[in-house]
């Protein structure tokens, strides 16, 4: 890129578009924040048991927290219950351990779920947690359409980028979309995916890698659905993205811009969407974790700062902001509140969210959206050409280029070539002052594998073979999974139980 642009790109009328219309390049709404409706304000929680996540979330709601976000411990993400071997030293340690109905009760106790939107990271089990969900929501007597929020349910990006799969891709897709015909017609309101570049980028990928990545697996969900029966405009209203925000503040800025005209474009014209609302690319950002450094940590708080306002700048619908200890461990109720803090000043302190889309029509951030654009365009093609996402993944392209980038930049880094302040510049003996981390009571584990075996021990066990049983039976055909899951908790099986069902009949990706 050029350091100065004299005048704007040939033809960007056209790709600009008003906010609110066709292609979306300035925003999915027409007043976007200008018109008091700011982004949701989320902060990414969870750790130890429910009772101690349930604190946490209150606390966030109490401080201004417009939306929960739940993080959910290893063997969660696993579907493996507390006292599973493979459980072993991870229990509700980077997330919330939740196996039974009754811990998705703790976890939202005095919560109520028809007021509140809820995010939750998880992936392979989605729809198992999702059902839980419900039943706590029927609970408190909230009907299904009033329930909102979002499930990752993302699962290529797994293969990919994190590594918590379960199932083979063909019976993971079936989960993918069978979660989407469920909510299509039981929770309307409730986003039944977040395609996630945010793990893609924070493995290493560059940011126009970060956007062709993730078009390319929101392509394979979309052909899985209408594969499936689904009609287009019935299902991606409901589809959401999940990006990361890093510190390149204009280029993070047209990567948004960029990635908004693409989905449209591929919706409308490759997937025949005429629903104004099947052609919007809704996203939640999170701030770089990868950037955060555990040398000066105080200096993750400017980073944090500068992430959010590209994110907003950039048009986001929700937003976390990373907490300054996070590069040691989960965060303090103390850090948390300041990354909350990060936002607020942002909505209420800056004039940024005055203005539609406030650095359209910027020589360079018009320039600059072009190029990214076009290079995320080209890896595309690639994919396509490869035959789709899958096949990409399963020739193992998609990972090689990932590894390539972050390779490329670590070598920078070394090198001197990228500079991290506190890191490989700027240095000072005496600087890397320690902060308070979260702490993980050491005893944890142990009660939570005696409240699952408790919980086995007071249920009736007939009762919980047969829903066990109809669920694999269900796997083996063809209906939509989710009653028979949905079922099988309400019969009091664990997540590790019902999840083990489905690996009876499917076995494991290897």
């Amino acid at each position: 890129m050029k350091p100065i642009y004299d005048g704007p790109p040939d033809g960007l009328e056209e790709r600009l578009g008003r906010p609110g219309e066709y292609p979306f390049t300035r925003g999915v709404y027409p007043g976007m924040y200008s018109q008091g409706r700011l982004w949701t304000m989320r902060q990414y929680a969870g750790f130890g048991s429910a009772e101690e996540s349930n604190e946490r979330y209150r606390y966030l709601l109490a401080q201004g927290v417009a939306g929960l976000s739940v993080a959910f411990d290893l063997p969660t993400q696993l579907g493996l219950d507390p006292d599973d071997p493979l459980a072993e030293g991870e229990v509700g340690r980077v997330g919330v351990s939740i196996a039974t109905v009754d811990d998705m009760r703790m976890l939202f106790d005095a919560i109520p779920l028809g007021r509140v939107t809820t995010s939750m990271t998880i992936n392979a089990p989605a729809m198992m947690l999702l059902a839980l969900y419900q039943l706590v929501a029927e609970e408190q007597g909230v009907a299904p359409a009033e329930l909102k929020g979002t499930v990752q349910n993302d699962i290529l990006k797994e293969y990919v980028a994190r590594g918590t799969y379960i199932y083979p891709a063909g019976p993971s897709m079936r989960l993918v979309t069978d979660l989407f015909a469920y909510c299509a017609s039981e929770l309307p309101s409730f986003n039944t995916i977040s395609i996630s570049g945010y793990h893609i980028r924070e493995a290493g990928a560059t940011a126009a890698q970060e956007i062709a990545f993730t078009l390319a697996n929101a392509k394979a969900y979309v052909r899985a659905a209408l594969g499936a029966g689904l009609d287009v405009d019935a299902f991606a209203p409901r589809l959401s993205f999940f990006f990361a925000c890093h510190s390149r503040l204009l280029e993070e800025v047209a990567k948004f811009r960029a990635a908004r005209r693409m989905w449209a474009r591929i919706m409308r014209d490759e997937f025949g969407a005429r629903e104004p609302r099947s052609l919007m690319l809704r996203f939640h950002t999170q701030t770089g974790g990868s950037t955060l450094t555990a040398q000066q940590p105080d200096n993750n708080v400017v980073r944090t700062a500068y992430q959010a306002l590209a994110a907003v700048l950039g048009g986001t619908q929700s937003l976390h902001t990373n907490a300054l200890d996070e590069a040691l461990g989960l965060p303090t109720p103390s850090s948390a509140r300041l990354a909350l803090r990060t936002q607020q000043l942002l909505a209420f302190e800056t004039d940024v969210p005055e203005a539609i889309d406030p650095l359209g029509g910027s020589y360079y951030v018009e320039h600059l959206t072009d190029a990214l654009e076009e290079e995320a365009q080209a890896v595309l093609t690639r994919i396509e050409d490869l035959g789709g996402a899958v096949k990409a993944i399963e020739a193992g392209f998609v990972q090689r280029e990932i590894e390539e980038s972050a390779y490329r930049q670590q070598r920078e880094v070394e090198s001197g070539e990228r500079v991290v302040v506190g890191v490989n510049r700027f240095r000072s003996e005496g600087e890397d002052e320690g902060v308070p981390v979260q702490a993980i009571d050491p005893a944890l584990q142990a009660r939570r594998v005696a409240a699952v075996r408790a919980y086995r021990a007071s249920r009736d066990a007939a009762g919980v073979d047969g829903a066990l049983r109809a669920l694999e039976a269900a796997a083996a055909g063809s209906d939509n999974l989710f009653p028979a899951v949905k079922a099988a908790f309400r019969a009091r099986a664990t997540l590790g139980e019902v999840a083990g069902a489905l690996r009876r009949v499917w076995g494991e990706y290897r």
